[in-house]
């Protein structure tokens, strides 16, 4: 052995190691006797007490936890986030918690919530076709469209004459208008029965007073209220430049179908929607305000449609908690990049609460334990 290089000699397991510093400790050796004897260097032994003092007896035989491994707490409010809102994804818990302070990536959160992780299976996204006008600042490109949104008493009726049409107490007309470049619900309009044009056009006139501006475009598809000679008139007026997409054709405006499927998705059909316009009204004004200033969005890379709106993201660029004791300061973590608020090794404890006590709209804080 000892013609052997150092460090070509095969190496004690951990067990062995705890054996031979145990015997040193019964025969009250020094390190340089120790090494003699085993064919080792003082420092090679200087390396093994440490690790001894640094971590216990179990040292040397359990591998040391790495510097990037979160806290069992960090788990806890990771799954506590996902059981009080069953609907919020990997990528929006992430978002969700990165506004709070807390900054982990999507497939940290997944490895949380799945224990042990279990592979994902792979899923293909269709990409629909662009319009062709990209939204260069806020105001630039306005999209509208029309959508129906059942009530409480079913979207359908067997009944004559009530078949006929869609409309209220079955269902309710809705008119939404967004920014396509903040993602911003700029107007969201309720009415019993289909939308005549001039009442399209009242909802994107005061939208637009309220934001002070005319967009300088108009995105919307060929429905009979878009072709009316009272709309096209109206935009000409107010020099909008208006553009279309297919009739009937899912995709030819992806950008607001994308917002009035998540309307759908997130509000309508996780309530039950009012009869009483007043408080259906009332509904939609929550959803659009929680949609808005507090829901982050993965197109939007986390942010708000408020904050890109008026151009403030002092909210994602405020300091986070880091609560891993001996994370390396200079060392990479999860997106956006931000100072450390405090020590580290923070312990957390996670506070949701709802606008107004709608269970599907949670508003997510963290807060630092004494």
């Amino acid at each position: 052995m000892t013609r052997i290089p150092g460090h070509e000699r095969p190496h004690f397991s951990p067990i062995e190691r705890l054996a031979i510093l145990q015997l040193r400790a019964l025969r009250g050796w020094s390190a340089q006797q120790l090494a003699d004897r085993f064919l080792l260097s003082p420092a090679t032994v200087s390396t093994w007490m440490r690790r001894i003092d640094e971590g216990g007896p179990e040292a040397l035989v359990q591998t040391p936890e790495p510097v990037n491994k979160f806290p069992e707490f960090v788990v806890y409010i990771v799954q506590q986030l996902k059981v009080l809102c069953p609907n919020l994804g990997y990528v929006k818990i992430a978002q969700f918690l990165c506004r709070a302070g807390l900054h982990l990536g999507p497939s940290t959160v997944r490895r949380m919530i799945h224990r042990p992780a279990a592979p994902e299976p792979e899923r293909t996204r269709s990409r629909a076709p662009r319009t062709g006008i990209v939204a260069r600042r806020a105001n630039h490109v306005w999209h509208c469209d029309l959508t129906t949104v059942p009530t409480s008493s079913g979207l359908w009726t067997s009944t004559f004459p009530f078949w006929l049409a869609a409309r209220w107490p079955f269902c309710w007309s809705l008119v939404v208008v967004a920014d396509q470049y903040s993602s911003r619900i700029m107007s969201v309009a309720l009415f019993r029965t289909k939308p005549t044009a001039e009442q399209v056009v009242e909802v994107i006139a005061r939208a637009a007073r309220r934001a002070g501006v005319f967009p300088k475009y108009m995105l919307t598809d060929r429905g009979e209220q878009f072709r009316a000679e009272a709309y096209q008139t109206w935009c000409r007026r107010v020099r909008i430049r208006r553009r279309s997409g297919s009739l009937g054709q899912f995709g030819s405006i992806p950008f607001i179908e994308r917002v009035i499927e998540t309307i759908k998705s997130e509000c309508t059909r996780r309530i039950l929607v009012p009869l009483s316009i007043g408080s259906a009204r009332k509904e939609l004004a929550l959803f659009r305000s929680w949609y808005n200033g507090v829901r982050p969005h993965e197109r939007l890379r986390g942010a708000t449609p408020d904050e890109v709106y008026v151009g403030a993201w002092r909210r994602r660029e405020r300091s986070r908690f880091e609560p891993r004791s001996r994370w390396p300061r200079s060392a990479p973590y999860a997106s956006p990049r931000s100072r450390i608020a405090g020590p580290r090794g923070a312990e957390l404890r996670l506070r949701v609460s709802y606008l107004e006590g709608r269970r599907h709209l949670p508003v997510v804080a963290l807060q630092r334990v004494a």
